[in-house]
């Protein structure tokens, strides 16, 4: 298999202060475009890792041939 990159992105934010999260484009080299779905996290420290973890974890198991 060749080589993978994942691509994500981290900001911590007043949960109050959040009021709309839209998907993230990327551009690959044959011209089109991706999109990549963001998550939304929520919850202490601890809370937001743990979660963070799962997710990452499911991720993984969505592609068992990696």
């Amino acid at each position: 298999m060749a080589n993978l990159t994942m691509i994500y992105g981290l900001r911590l934010l007043p949960s109050d202060e959040v009021v709309e999260v839209g998907d993230a484009v990327l551009k690959l080299k044959n011209g089109r475009e991706a999109r990549v779905t963001m998550h939304v996290l929520e919850g202490s420290k601890e809370e937001i890792e743990k979660q963070l973890r799962i997710s990452v974890e499911a991720f993984f198991d969505i592609y068992p041939e990696i």
